[in-house]
């Protein structure tokens, strides 16, 4: 299940400074510098390497794994990112956001994806330098869901080559909030599953299945609803950065971010609508095992009455001594029961 909070670190803290971070991931930078002929891919093995390419013609793309404070200190000094920026990018667990500095712009993201192991959501911060033809991504660990935007750049296909850093962190933020589809969509299968079975048969297991599925949905919402705003912000922002070319792609990103958000709606909907049916069908089951409980109750009151009187065993009772009095009696609690049944059904109370 996943977690609605991360450990706070450095509280109490002055701003801009950073407290000690744990990390066993390796810190690895790669490094994409191209233009629209010429393109650049390769594993930096120092924070040093990554420093001639802050001030160049081509368009660098810097992306560092891992929470190492030296390695992503040295890369900020050189590219000038104030301590704010640096304190949001260590401690991990921010609100997504946008920021502008002037010189460069600011972004938290959430990286989100889903365990197919064991169904876990796993949520990890991602944060984009956008600057003068750079653009720098840290994220806490290997493996991301940027392999499209590498692929597009490897083929030199279509205009990410030929356009400025502004449309790679366009393409980035794109290809994270692409991916939060497949994670609604695998999570929007289980919810089919779920209610397939709930309609066929209640299970024990299903109040769990439910506030499970529900739980993953908040979550979600927790980490996506903000980027609306962000996009919004990013789209009606007046920098330098930002080219009037890119603004039409802009838009769309924003489309899809509304249409993640309005997607994790309906999905909360129809869990709730869920959890309302398995209770209804849980609450029309017990009353039906009642129903049959009071009919019986019902049939057998008269019978044991009757019963009951001809078991005082009073002297003066003509039907002891008679020759079929048994048999008479048996009679008319047979015609009791019966006559009941017919009423009941004429009732369709049965």
């Amino acid at each position: 299940m996943p977690k609605f909070y991360r450990k706070i670190q450095g509280v109490g803290l002055p701003p801009g400074m950073l407290a000690p971070v744990t990390d066993d991931h390796k810190t690895r930078i790669t490094l994409f510098d191209y233009n629209e002929t010429t393109l650049l891919e390769k594993e930096l093995n120092s924070v040093e390497e990554s420093f001639d390419y802050k001030d160049t013609r081509t368009i660098s793309w810097i992306n560092i794994d891992g929470r190492d404070l030296k390695t992503i200190q040295d890369i900020n000094t050189h590219f000038d990112v104030h301590p704010l920026v640096l304190e949001d990018i260590v401690n991990q667990g921010q609100r997504a956001k946008l920021e502008d500095y002037g010189s460069y712009l600011f972004f938290v993201l959430n990286m989100i994806r889903l365990d197919e192991d064991n169904g876990d959501i796993d949520s990890e911060q991602v944060g984009l330098v956008l600057g003068e033809h750079f653009v720098l991504s840290f994220q806490e660990k290997e493996g991301d869901v940027f392999d499209p935007v590498r692929k597009r750049l490897r083929d030199g296909k279509g205009r990410i080559r030929k356009m400025d850093s502004d449309y790679l962190a366009y393409a980035l933020i794109d290809a994270i909030v692409d991916h939060y589809f497949i994670i609604l969509e695998q999570i929007g299968g289980k919810i089919d599953q779920l209610e397939e079975e709930l309609l066929e048969a209640l299970e024990p297991d299903m109040p769990i299945r439910i506030h499970q599925l529900k739980s993953q949905i908040i979550y979600l919402r927790k980490q996506i609803w903000p980027l609306r705003e962000v996009l919004s912000t990013f789209q009606r922002l007046e920098s330098r950065l930002v080219k009037k070319a890119t603004l039409v792609f802009l838009q769309d990103v924003y489309d899809h971010a509304i249409q993640v958000n309005d997607t994790i709606e309906a999905l909360r909907d129809t869990l709730s609508g869920l959890r309302d049916i398995y209770l209804s069908n849980t609450s029309n089951r017990m009353n039906e095992i009642m129903k049959v409980l009071t009919i019986f109750a019902a049939i057998f009151i008269p019978l044991t009455f009757m019963a009951g009187i001809y078991g005082m065993n009073f002297e003066h009772m003509p039907e002891l001594k008679w020759k079929y009095g048994y048999f008479f009696f048996l009679g008319i609690l047979a015609i009791v029961g019966l006559g009941m049944l017919y009423f009941f059904k004429k009732r369709k109370w049965l």
